[in-house]
């Protein structure tokens, strides 16, 4: 980071892609949905480097293909600095801000675990941090329903509106923009796998396939 400080300044799209994607390796808990949440609207509302339904392709993807979900965050940087290349060939820059994205996410995790590692059984033992532990773990359930609701709004309707005011900061969703499609697909897979049981890999499967003969039959986009 401070190399990248001195050669490019402040304002440039690989320091931005540094710095945040560092600073949300550091502060966050709770894992992937959990750091997801705050990444994506971040990277769409703050940073404007991507829009909501890429945001949920990136997920898609991610959860489809092998490897951790967090892997993500290389779909982010790529797009980030595809977008804002500089004097860089696009796809060059794309390359270098989503391996950029990919260091500054898994450094900090490898040093707080090297760091904390010789120490976790007495952490253990220690009961206000037990307790200090709880408290995130409580705070990272309501995390995970913020980026649910995110997504499933951005899903199931086409336009939204920010809404800011009174310290609250939301995106409404335009009711008349409502996609029933989406709603149905969600609705079949929530029933398929709380009522019926189903696995989540054959769900995700049904869904997907039906996705795209909807989308190829010019149902949805």
């Amino acid at each position: 980071m401070l190399g990248l400080l001195a050669m490019l300044g402040g304002a440039n799209v690989f320091t931005d892609i540094g710095a945040f994607f560092s600073k949300m390796a550091v502060v966050t808990f709770g894992g992937a949905y959990a750091v997801l949440a705050y990444m994506a609207q971040q990277a769409v509302e703050t940073y404007g480097w991507l829009k909501p339904g890429e945001m949920l392709d990136g997920l898609g993807m991610a959860e489809t293909t092998p490897g951790p979900l967090i892997m993500v965050v290389q779909f982010v940087g790529f797009l980030a600095a595809f977008r804002h290349p500089g004097s860089l060939p696009p796809m060059l820059a794309g390359t270098l801000g989503g391996l950029l994205a990919t260091w500054c996410t898994f450094v900090p995790c490898f040093l707080w675990i090297g760091l904390g590692a010789p120490f976790i059984e007495k952490l253990r033992d220690n009961k206000p941090l037990n307790g200090a532990l709880a408290g995130i773990t409580a705070a990272v359930v309501g995390v995970i329903l913020n980026l649910a609701i995110w997504f499933a709004l951005h899903t199931w309707f086409r336009q939204s509106s920010p809404m800011r005011g009174f310290g609250l900061s939301f995106d409404a969703p335009v009711l008349a923009s409502i996609d029933l499609w989406a709603v149905m697909l969600s609705l079949a897979a929530m029933i398929a796998i709380f009522r019926f049981k189903a696995g989540m890999i054959p769900t995700l499967l049904v869904c997907s396939a039906v996705g795209v003969v909807l989308h190829f039959a010019g149902v949805i986009g």
